[in-house]
């Protein structure tokens, strides 16, 4: 087991212990010896997925990614980048950082030239469908969001970026569904990603127990188009129990939506409530801890008025008695309204130190990329 710097005994940071990068001296907008700086850049491309080719609720397979590239990625055309793959949250999109619940240019842009700081390229691929979310599960239903992430997105990254292509190069974070699954893709990739970043993470603990009236909205859709109505309404409404449901209990044999709701008729389906179960992260972590003990690093944060406190908390303390080191942070905020704020002063600055990076001192060494002897695809 490594030992990890301000790793607390008991393999986690105390609660209230934050990341944080201090702005460069030089001055904001000016790079090393006062030059202007260019800003970063944000694009937005179309990467195939063939993992997600033949879902049957018919999801588009070529997904809209959105890209930012630091100031120093056109600055020194010679140099190659670390790259964070940040995941959306439920009913969000590819620009969710960009511009819903954050300025990821204009706050990388600010740390790009900060002392000691390694920018990294940051990747937040689409993953709204049908239902507004794809729990970046694997379903017939749905298709295999999970190696479209870990393999499709991160081979095109590879092939088409100046990006270092191996696993201690980069990172998987996420925000609430994205936090889910980051922390599901993780767990079975860790010889693709050697650090974890979750925030707010949604969907950890199993529901034994639903209750027939909040599945009621959700069994009365029963076409497309009414499934297409119900995730244009504002909010989550009926559609999250259906894009879990296409997630964790796919149905190729029941048509046009390809699923089965853990109730019925108005009468809990165990068999059903036993599949959305095994996939609640907290039911997998004591199968998948080795392979959370092979990450370089990994944290976690919540605000103390988040709905998810509970369960995040949950999290942590599981991650404790299984001895997986990560740090662990709870701060004064709800569940968005603090996102940008984190992901400048937390985020960024995770990455900068855990991912290699050539002009980090501060970086772990190449010999730590010992996993399998493999360096990811």
């Amino acid at each position: 087991m490594r030992t990890r710097v301000a790793a607390a005994a008991a393999c986690a940071v105390a609660v209230g212990v934050s990341a944080s990068v201090d702005v460069w001296a030089q001055g904001r907008g000016f790079g090393r010896g006062g030059a202007p700086r260019a800003p970063g850049t944000v694009e937005r491309i179309t990467v195939h997925g063939s993992s997600l080719e033949g879902n049957l609720e018919g999801d588009s397979p070529d997904r809209e990614v959105t890209i930012y590239l630091p100031p120093s990625y056109a600055a020194d055309q010679e140099r190659r980048f670390p790259v964070i793959y940040l995941l959306h949250g439920y009913t969000g999109a590819d620009d969710t950082f960009t511009s819903r619940l954050a300025n990821l240019q204009e706050r990388g842009d600010r740390l790009d030239a900060a002392q000691g700081f390694s920018s990294a390229i940051v990747v937040t691929p689409n993953a709204y469908t049908l239902h507004e979310g794809s729990m970046y599960s694997s379903s017939p239903t749905i298709g295999d969001w999970e190696r479209f992430i870990a393999e499709d997105l991160v081979a095109y990254m590879d092939a088409n970026y100046r990006t270092l292509p191996a696993r201690m190069s980069r990172g998987l974070a996420g925000h609430s569904m994205g936090g889910y699954g980051a922390l599901r893709i993780g767990m079975k990739r860790p010889d693709v990603f050697s650090s974890l970043y979750l925030m707010s993470s949604c969907c950890l603990a199993a529901n034994r127990d639903p209750s027939p009236e909040s599945m009621a909205a959700s069994a009365a859709i029963t076409t497309r188009e009414q499934a297409e109505a119900a995730a244009a309404e504002p909010g989550f409404g009926p559609s999250v129990n259906l894009a879990s449901a296409a997630a964790w209990s796919p149905n190729p044999d029941r048509p046009p939506l390809y699923l089965d709701l853990p109730v019925e008729n108005g009468r809990v389906r165990s068999e059903i409530v036993a599949k959305w179960v095994a996939n609640a992260p907290l039911e997998m972590l004591e199968q998948y801890a080795s392979n959370l003990q092979d990450y370089y690093d990994i944290a976690i944060d919540v605000g103390t008025e988040d709905g998810l406190l509970a369960s995040n908390r949950a999290l942590h303390a599981a991650l404790t008695a299984l001895r997986v080191p990560h740090r662990y942070e709870e701060y004064e905020g709800d569940h968005t309204n603090r996102v940008g704020e984190r992901i400048e002063r937390n985020v960024l600055p995770f990455f900068s130190k855990s991912l290699v990076s050539p002009v980090n001192p501060t970086s772990p060494s190449p010999e730590a990329d010992r996993l399998r002897g493999t360096s990811g695809p």
